[in-house]
């Protein structure tokens, strides 16, 4: 047939919809059952009486299941990380992971370079997360003196020690007299201590604009964290990781820590992965829901606001212990 001729039409067929089989809705059975419904919540009910209304079905039955991975890990001495990008603390859940991290529900941190801008600032001032449309234009966004000079200072400090960016600002933090220290997530790690690790793109945070960095320094403290956070993996074998709400960063690190840890024999069997957003991203979903937990293990997707799933989560969590 040449190409210039149209594809013939193709044929249809004549259906007696009276001779369908059917069966009786008793004897099909369905995926939702009356124990999965939801239950009325008493009148000034608790958490506990809110975690048990919610429907053992979807995103309700992947929370509980989420939280039921964290304490299972913790009662079998496993650990749970926490990954995340800048805005979990921008949106003011630094004192519930700070809290999280000094009850042992979270094992170890790992976030991004903003992360440390946005802790810091709030210790220090108790405020932070400039207005950068209304600063921009007068070329004053990312210019705070103390951000720059204090965090760079502590991470040049840090790296001559052989130390990591994350402990280097938790020591900072913890041992200045910042105000607010008790809302830092970073001094709440370097005080129990719990690995905290930071993994900077250069030239994406604030800090890399001032003449008080040192590239030579961020790189090397940034690679200690990487190492750092490989040797936590390497140990997560029927632990737990979440990432909340890094699309790139933290999902390209943890899946290049997992490969240097089956690289060097240690197995990742029974891993619960985790990941939290309000959108559901490529990175997240394919290098920490797919490919680390592979066949023993689970990957588990929560969606919507970080501010409400995490206190959700924990609050979860605490219930079930």
């Amino acid at each position: 047939m040449g190409h210039d001729q149209p594809y013939p039409i193709t044929p249809l067929r004549d259906l007696d919809m009276g001779r369908l089989r059917t069966y009786s809705l008793r004897d099909r059975g369905g995926k939702v059952g009356l124990d999965h419904l939801a239950s009325p919540q008493p009148g000034r009910g608790t958490m506990a009486h809110w975690l048990h209304s919610l429907p053992d079905t979807l995103a309700a039955a992947d929370l509980m299941s989420a939280a039921r991975a964290v304490v299972s890990a913790r009662e079998a001495g496993k650990g749970v990380l926490l990954g995340m990008g800048a805005h979990p603390v921008k949106v003011g859940l630094g004192p519930l992971i700070a809290g999280a991290v000094d009850e042992g529900i979270f094992t170890g941190i790992a976030t991004n370079g903003a992360a440390i801008i946005h802790d810091y600032e709030l210790a220090l001032t108790g405020q932070t997360s400039e207005d950068v449309d209304a600063v921009l234009s007068e070329g004053r966004f990312g210019m705070a003196e103390e951000t720059a000079v204090d965090l760079n200072g502590a991470i040049s400090d840090g790296a001559r020690s052989g130390m990591g960016i994350g402990r280097a600002v938790g020591r900072l933090i913890a041992e200045s007299g910042a105000p607010h220290s008790g809302v830092s997530v970073f001094a709440a790690a370097y005080r129990r201590p719990v690995p905290a690790t930071v993994h900077v793109a250069l030239g994406t945070d604030v800090i890399h604009m001032h003449a008080s960095c040192d590239g030579a320094a961020v790189g090397q403290a940034s690679l200690l964290d990487f190492h750092l956070l490989a040797r936590q993996v390497a140990a997560l074998d029927g632990g737990v990781f979440i990432n909340l709400g890094s699309a790139v960063i933290i999902p390209e690190v943890f899946l290049k820590a997992c490969s240097v840890a089956i690289n060097l024999g240690w197995g990742l069997e029974g891993l619960t992965t985790v990941n939290m957003d309000f959108i559901q991203h490529y990175r997240p979903r394919v290098n920490v829901l797919a490919r680390p937990p592979g066949s023993t293990g689970r990957g588990i997707s929560l969606t919507g606001h970080h501010e409400l799933m995490l206190p959700l989560l924990l609050a979860a969590v605490r219930e079930l212990r």
